[in-house]
Parts: C-alpha cells; sequence; structure tokens
C-alpha cells in the first residue's frame, strides 16, 4: 500500500487585514508545484470512495493522476467530462461534506484537498482552450428542450443535453445569466469573470441563452410547450426571502440578505465609484443568521466601510451550518460572532431609522428535528445592541410565480415543485423540475447533480419517444 502523507498543502491566501478591505479573492489557488505535491498524496484508491461523495460524480483519481503526471489537458477532460462548472465547484463546494469527506485519508484528518486540485485544473483549462481535446457534440437528435433558469442546475442541464445532441434554449429572468454565482456569491469568494467564464463554454456548446424573460410572466410553461419545445426543465432557484418577523423589521436600513447581495454583487456596488449603486452600509452592522449567505453578507459590510460587524444566531459555534472556512475568513477579518443570541425586536429614531436592535440570550437543550439542540431563551438577558443597519440572511424559498401559472404541477408543503429526486420528474408531463425550486435553499453542487440526473432522465424520455 502507498505510504500515507498526511501533510496537505496549505492554500495561499490574501492577510486579513488586507482582504478586509477589498473584493480581490481572499484564496489565491495553488502554484503548480503545490498542486503537485498535493496531487501526489492521493492514493488512487482501487474504488474511490471520493466519488461516491461527489454529487455530479466527477472522476476525481483519474483527473488527480494526470495532474501527478504533468499531463493537464487529460487532466481537465477527465474533471470536464462530468462537471461543466469546474472554476465553480473548485472555489464554493462544500468539499470537506461530500467528496474530501469519504477520502480514505480523511479518517487520519487529512483528505486530498480535492477542490483546490480542482480549481487549479479547471483554472489552468479557462487559460489555455487551444490546448484542451474538443470532444464535441453528439449528432443533432432534432429534439427542443427549454431550460428555465441560467443558475448552477440550469447550466448543468442545458450543457448536458447540448452535449447529447438536444437543442437548447435557456431561459433567465435577469440581465445576465449565472443566477446565484452572479447575484449571491460575492467576488472575494468567486470572482463574476470565473462564472461568466464558464456560463460562455456552456453556450459554446451550441446552447441559446435569452436574458430578461420571466417565465410566467413573460411567457407561460404552456407556451413553451406551444412554442414547439418537446421537454421542459425548470430550475428558477429559491430567490423570494425570509424574515424574522419581529417588530420594527420594516424599519428603515433592513435588508434582506438578498437584496443586499444582489446590490453588491449584479449591481456591482463593490466597484463603488465606478459604478454608484444605491446601497447604505452604516458603521454598526449586525447579520442575522449562520450560514454561508451571512457569511457572505457581513464580509461585504466590512469591505463597503462598516466599523463594526456583528453575526446574532441562535445556536452556538457548532450548530452554525456555513463552511468552517468562511466562518474562520470572517472572523479572521474582524467580524464579530454573538453567539446564542436571538432578536426580539428592533428600535428606531424619529426619521424611522433602524438604531438598536434587542436582543435575549439562549442556552442549547435538546435536539430538534434537525438534529441539532434547540436554542431556549435564557430569562433576564435581555440585552439591546446599537446598529445602524441590519441583514436578514435566513434562507430563502421558491417564488410562487411559476407553480402558481402552471397547471398540473403538484407543491410540496413547503411551496417547493414536487419532483422525483432521482430523475427530476414533477406531476406534469414533459416538465422536470431541479435545484432550489425542488429542494429548497441547497448547495451549488446539489443544484447540479439535480441538473445533471434531468438531463440523463429527459434524453431517456425523449429517446423513448
Amino acid at each position: 500500500m502507498a505510504k500515507l502523507n498526511l501533510n496537505r498543502v496549505p492554500i495561499p491566501k490574501q492577510d486579513p487585514l488586507e482582504r478586509a478591505k477589498n473584493f480581490g479573492e481572499v484564496s489565491l489557488g495553488y502554484t503548480r508545484e503545490q498542486a503537485i505535491e498535493e496531487a501526489s498524496r492521493c492514493l488512487q484508491c482501487k474504488k474511490p470512495l471520493c466519488r461516491e461523495g461527489c454529487p455530479v460524480n466527477v472522476r476525481i483519481p483519474e483527473f488527480i493522476l494526470a495532474l501527478r503526471q504533468g499531463d493537464m489537458p487529460g487532466a481537465a477532460s477527465a474533471l470536464k467530462d462530468k462537471n461543466s462548472l469546474p472554476s465553480v465547484c473548485g472555489r464554493v463546494c462544500p468539499q470537506e461534506e461530500q467528496c474530501e469527506k469519504m477520502c480514505v485519508l480523511a479518517k487520519q484528518g487529512a483528505p486530498v484537498a480535492i477542490g483546490r486540485l480542482e480549481r487549479y485544473v479547471a483554472d489552468w483549462a479557462l487559460k489555455n482552450e487551444d490546448k484542451l481535446v474538443d470532444e464535441g457534440v453528439t449528432d443533432p437528435t432534432g429534439k427542443r428542450v427549454a431550460v428555465v433558469g441560467a443558475g448552477p442546475a440550469g447550466l448543468t442541464c442545458a450543457a448536458d443535453l447540448a452535449k447529447a445532441g438536444y437543442s437548447v434554449t435557456m431561459f433567465e429572468a435577469l440581465h445576465t445569466a449565472g443566477g446565484v454565482l452572479k447575484y449571491g456569491i460575492p467576488e472575494f469568494r468567486l470572482p463574476k469573470s470565473i462564472v461568466q467564464a464558464e456560463v460562455d463554454f456552456v453556450k459554446s456548446l451550441g446552447v441559446e441563452l435569452v436574458l430578461d424573460n420571466v417565465v410566467g410572466r413573460t411567457e407561460l410553461v404552456d407556451d413553451l410547450f406551444e412554442e414547439g419545445f418537446d421537454a421542459i426543465f425548470l430550475a428558477p432557484g429559491a430567490g423570494a426571502p425570509m424574515f424574522l418577523n419581529i417588530p420594527g423589521e420594516n424599519l428603515n436600513n433592513i435588508y434582506s440578505a438578498n437584496e443586499f447581495l444582489t446590490r453588491v454583487n449584479l449591481m456591482k456596488a463593490y466597484r463603488f465609484p465606478e459604478f454608484d449603486t444605491p446601497i447604505r452600509v452604516g458603521k454598526r452592522v449586525a447579520v442575522f443568521g449562520g450560514g454561508n449567505v451571512a457569511m457572505d453578507a457581513s464580509r461585504c459590510a466590512l469591505r463597503l466601510g462598516a466599523e463594526e460587524v456583528y453575526i446574532i444566531y441562535r445556536r452556538s459555534r457548532t450548530e452554525m451550518p456555513a463552511r468552517a472556512e468562511e466562518s474562520e475568513n470572517a472572523e479572521e477579518e474582524g467580524v464579530i460572532f454573538k453567539l446564542l443570541t436571538n432578536p426580539k425586536g428592533f428600535l428606531a429614531d424619529e426619521q424611522g431609522n433602524v438604531t438598536a436592535v434587542q436582543c435575549y440570550e439562549m442556552e442549547l437543550g435538546e435536539p430538534d428535528e434537525s438534529g441539532r439542540r434547540r436554542p431556549v431563551a435564557k430569562p433576564g438577558t435581555d440585552f439591546d445592541l446599537e446598529i445602524d443597519t441590519a441583514i436578514i440572511a435566513l434562507g430563502t424559498r421558491p417564488n410562487p410565480v411559476i407553480p402558481t401559472t402552471t397547471p398540473g404541477l403538484d407543491l410540496t408543503r413547503y411551496g417547493t415543485i414536487e419532483t422525483d429526486p432521482e430523475t427530476g420528474r414533477t406531476s406534469r408531463d414533459g416538465v422536470w423540475c431541479g435545484g432550489d425550486m425542488a429542494t429548497g435553499a441547497a448547495t451549488v453542487i446539489s443544484a447540479m447533480g439535480a441538473g445533471k440526473r434531468a438531463a440523463a432522465d429527459i434524453d431517456e424520455y425523449l429517446r423513448a419517444k
């Protein structure tokens, strides 16, 4: 058996004090030497459990071996065979809970840094397109598929169907493709140029992109069938924000994280003064929530000039759903974590501007249905925290525009479209669904997995017809 190498190669990062003042990418990526050194740690297991942990079944051992041998075109080919957005996945996938968690070396606390190697290979491929093997697409089938939403699920489904010979049209509600990759994830974690390059790759496969088209308003799902589409994949995401539902939540300078991050990312507030986006970030900002979106919002607020930024979360650090890397980055940059703390209301000045949030302390009781210990209020612990901006980052739910305008779609009690998790099929013949519209807010890679499964089932369905 190969000798175990537990010396995981650290990835270079910007200095915390410097990066907290700019929107440049925090993680600088591996050098060639570092990538090869890390790739050399892979044991090339005969039964690669890492692949089982990947929602899109990337050929992980193959791309790592090719990288180790210096065969970069081969590494890129093996990587992109299953993953149409590898530069994105290498940056934002929770590999520590997926492929790396399944790595044999994870038992020793030092799994191969699969995500970092994926990023290295994918970024090389973006810069060396002339050296890649042109694998082309299958002969045209003569069938047309509509994909609604150009986020990770839609892009993945569209790419796989285009490769299989289908004529694919993507309908996107916004003025640019990418979905949450563009409007939700900040530049310092996922550069917009990387997302655009991945979108351009999907378009290069022959996928047509129709922008500024809100299916359910601009045209209906039934209209798409009448226009001659043989199948439809719904992947519009879950863009409707959730709120605290406490007194004062409608005061001035209280944002949903969706609005705040959309202004920062899609409307380019991060490039002020080049783009003078209407956004106000005060001196003392409170962000409510403990997921990756809360970390993104808090770190954006710091970069936009806030002097103090608080994460207010009702459970402890252990229960926090954010990736450990993201919460550690936030803390290094100066974000203050007020854990086991819950808000009960907002206070305002005479002009209706938020001035403080009333909070109380919590303690953890028995586990609830999520498996996490339920937070319970501690009596007599009320206090006021002075703030001038609040950002609510509690998650999202699907927009009802498509379900309410499409007859025959069954919904779950959460407002998501009822979908076969293995195939993406809905209750409506010829209509599939995947991503956050089917599952509620989840990860980029899980949405991509849904897009991939749906594409395979659409192909099988249309060929059978």
